[in-house]
């Protein structure tokens, strides 16, 4: 114990304030706006948390910096040190999300951006004017929560990483296949035979191989023809409304995206399982009245999208 205090007491804890911003920002420039200081105050700060750990935490990549193995390793901690140390100095901030100021960074991808965004925005409007968020589609959420980059994550409902805290379900989805209008074989219905012959579009955000339907085809001793695979939800409908190609998407998406384009809807020649989506976190912001107060929002949001769950968030999952 008494070696840790006098290593403690050797380091000036801003610079871990100083790593945090620029392992986050990545960019001497914009880390020195984000905590106040010149740009040179926090180049000298560099300079001396590499001499600290000696290593290079962060080198150059173009214009951006790119941080070693070290580093990355280095920030999910400083992430939870810091946070712990805040509440420990100030005690918990109230917050008015009436009249508060504040920016969240959730990640989702655009299935769920596209079902939940506009009413999860009306809501935040209509309860907390001063809110401002930043969504973005990524492929590794859950890495992406645990540095810090993240405030909130929602995907597909299932086992959680360690340090991680979930919603419960939000709500549920299950599948449509998606022609062209005047596609040539397949008319009122999709039969199994015409299915399996299909080229089919598949999305798969984080760009790897697999799926639900895959899973359910592999099950049953059958394999489709995956001609196309796209990052992107909203890819996909353009390609099917000026092709032959057919593709299985969420239920809801397909529907909005029925009636943008020359598309019909059919059910698939098997039944398919239907799946959850949740929220999660960090469980270093459990207790933190902002965060807390998102999460809730969300939840409710998702109540009214027609499936949540009616009996509100669940409990902490972790």
């Amino acid at each position: 114990m008494h070696m840790l205090h006098s290593q403690l007491a050797s380091i000036d804890l801003n610079l871990l304030v100083v790593l945090r911003a620029l392992l986050t920002e990545r960019h001497v420039s914009r880390a020195a706006t984000r905590i106040g200081l010149s740009q040179s105050a926090t180049s000298h700060a560099l300079a001396r948390l590499r001499e600290l750990y000696d290593d290079p935490l962060l080198v150059r990549s173009g214009r951006t910096l790119v941080p070693t193995p070290r580093a990355r390793a280095l920030l999910p901690a400083l992430e939870r040190g810091l946070a712990d140390l805040s509440v420990a100095v100030a005690g918990q901030p109230p917050f008015d999300p009436s009249t508060d100021r504040r920016s969240f960074t959730l990640g989702m991808a655009d299935y769920i951006q596209a079902v939940a965004m506009a009413p999860l925005l009306r809501a935040v409007e209509r309860e907390a004017p001063g809110i401002d968020l930043v969504v973005l589609s990524r492929a590794d959420l859950a890495t992406e929560v645990q540095s810090g980059q993240l405030d909130l994550a929602v995907h597909v409902d299932g086992p959680l990483t360690p340090g991680l805290s979930s919603s419960g379900v939000l709500f549920e989805d299950d599948f449509l296949c998606m022609v062209r209008n005047q596609h040539p074989a397949i008319g009122k219905k999709v039969t199994l035979e015409q299915y399996l012959e299909a080229r089919h579009v598949m999305v798969a955000p984080a760009g790897t191989s697999g799926s639900f339907v895959d899973s359910e085809l592999e099950r049953r001793g059958l394999s489709r023809r995956v001609a196309l695979r796209v990052s992107n939800f909203l890819v996909a409908p353009v390609v099917v409304s000026q092709t032959d190609y057919i593709s299985t998407m969420p239920a809801r998406l397909a529907r909005q995206l029925a009636a943008r384009y020359e598309l019909r809807l059919l059910p698939p020649p098997i039944e398919m399982p239907r799946f959850a989506l949740s929220a999660f976190w960090h469980a270093r912001m459990d207790h933190d009245p902002a965060h807390a107060w998102l999460r809730e929002l969300l939840a409710r949001v998702c109540v009214e999208l027609g499936r949540g769950n009616p009996r509100g968030p669940a409990k902490l999952r972790k």
